[in-house]
């Protein structure tokens, strides 16, 4: 097992440009997107009602919870892998692999959940033009109903979310400079584009859109009710997910041990904000239950009548902007995860190759890329979705988990940030991305135990035989 000064002791060589500023902007430029602007309207629309609200409260604490343990972690061990070095170093090798097998999937899935929704208002602001793609290159081939299972759509690939994830792909590719400032821009422009929906659409609220506020159950569980709000919870804790993408920035971080906590904590609390107005804006507009669609900000501006039709515009371009720097963050995330993993010898050694010109791992760009453009061309939203939370919600867990140990087996190491109430808030942490991981879909659960099982196997056919700790170097 790597200890934390080990780690600490590794040469960098990666260019160290981003301060807590940076990184917070990083953090919210990964959160803000899908979330607010895809599976908000989803969420309300099948299972909540206006009292998304609440699942997004419910979601903020858990993630408050895990934050905090993201920030004792980022600032004691400050390099490159995130999570799966944090594993790495409080379990070991093996419970290392299946957290970086289970990042692998959260990020490279959850670009791809990004570009689906990205394509929907694409689609939308095209058809405002005048232009109407052809739905058979719009939309996901294969598609899952709760009653029919698994089925063909009859469309044959989604191609604007697959070219969103080729663009975005070579901007990665080139450096993180240049992915850091276009990503400043993107940031502006999304919370420009959320405070203008917020002020216009507070004077278009009809009060008995939010009546009744908790929809009364339909007599199946996690439709509407009470079982309703935590289900939704689940599908919505999507929509926080990007957080934890800062921490595998560590060694591009001029004061790790300072920034990472500030831009972990920064940007999970600006977002909670910006989700739970926006949410109370959108269903005190129109109606919830005709939020169920890839683009719910566009019902609620068309509802504002005729006269809103150029701010229509504006804010689709904006919220595609927006959910581009969504996908630069999480597939930029994806690549220093397999940069990581790559080092310890559990992954071919081309992962962790640094290009000497773009200071980047080229071939682990290259591999994440096509693998998102896969699963962004071939499945739906809320396959997508879903499996992005169930993945996260372990990813929590085991981080919240990491946490305890270390504070057992090494209270010596130093910590620039630390934890309240230990053992009590990763403990809490723990629980709580449990209970919400109980209340996702079986098939989520099966597919979720599939990519572990193929995990398995990659390590025990692969890993485990280069490993890098096994070898003795």
């Amino acid at each position: 097992m790597k200890s934390a000064s080990e780690l600490k002791g590794e040469e960098n060589l990666f260019k160290r440009h981003l301060g807590w500023v940076q990184l917070t902007a990083i953090g919210i430029g990964s959160i803000i997107g899908a979330g607010i602007f895809v599976i908000t309207g989803k969420a309300a629309a099948d299972y909540a009602g206006p009292s998304i609200v609440i699942s997004f409260l419910i979601a903020a604490l858990v993630c408050l919870f895990t934050g905090l343990c993201y920030a004792e972690l980022s600032s004691l061990i400050p390099v490159a892998g995130g999570s799966y070095t944090y594993s790495y170093v409080s379990m070991g090798e093996f419970p290392a692999w299946l957290m970086g097998w289970s990042l692998t999937a959260q990020y490279l899935i959850s670009a791809s959940t990004v570009s689906v929704g990205w394509s929907g208002y694409f689609v939308s602001i095209l058809k405002d033009f005048g232009i109407v793609l052809l739905p058979s290159l719009s939309g996901a081939p294969i598609v899952y109903d709760a009653a029919q299972g698994w089925g063909w759509s009859g469309t044959v690939l989604n191609v604007p979310a697959m070219c969103l994830v080729a663009l975005v792909g070579v901007m990665i590719s080139i450096g993180i400079k240049a992915a850091a400032h276009f990503n400043h821009v993107m940031v502006f422009i999304k919370l420009t584009t959320i405070t203008l929906f917020i002020l216009l659409g507070t004077m278009y609220i009809q009060p008995s859109n939010w009546t009744p506020f908790i929809p009364e159950n339909t007599g199946v569980f996690g439709q509407f009710g009470f079982s309703g709000i935590l289900r939704a919870s689940g599908l919505v804790f999507f929509a926080y997910i990007g957080f934890d993408t800062v921490s595998t920035l560590a060694q591009e971080a001029t004061n790790p041990q300072r920034d990472l906590p500030r831009g972990i904590l920064g940007s999970l609390l600006i977002s909670t904000i910006a989700y739970i107005v926006t949410a109370l804006v959108l269903t005190g507009v129109v109606s919830y239950t005709l939020l169920g669609v890839p683009d719910p900000m566009t019902v609620a501006l068309n509802a504002m009548g005729p006269k809103m039709f150029w701010f229509s515009l504006v804010v689709k371009a904006a919220i595609l902007a927006g959910l581009t720097s969504v996908v630069l963050v999480q597939l930029l995330g994806q690549t220093r995860i397999f940069y990581a993993i790559s080092k310890d010898g559990l992954i071919p050694k081309k992962f962790s190759h640094i290009h000497r010109w773009t200071k980047t791992p080229l071939f682990a760009c290259a591999i994440t890329i096509s693998l998102s453009m896969f699963a962004a061309g071939l499945f739906p939203i809320n396959v997508l979705g879903e499996l992005v939370s169930i993945m996260t919600l372990f990813i929590f867990t085991i981080v919240c988990l990491g946490v305890w140990i270390l504070r057992i087996t090494h209270p010596e190491y130093k910590r620039g940030f630390k934890v309240p109430f230990v053992p009590w808030t990763p403990l809490a942490g723990m629980v709580a991305c449990i209970a919400q991981m109980s209340f996702l879909p079986l098939s989520t659960w099966v597919q979720w135990l599939s990519w572990l099982f193929l995990g398995l196997i990659l390590y025990f056919t692969y890993g485990i035989r280069h490993s890098k700790l096994r070898k003795g170097e």
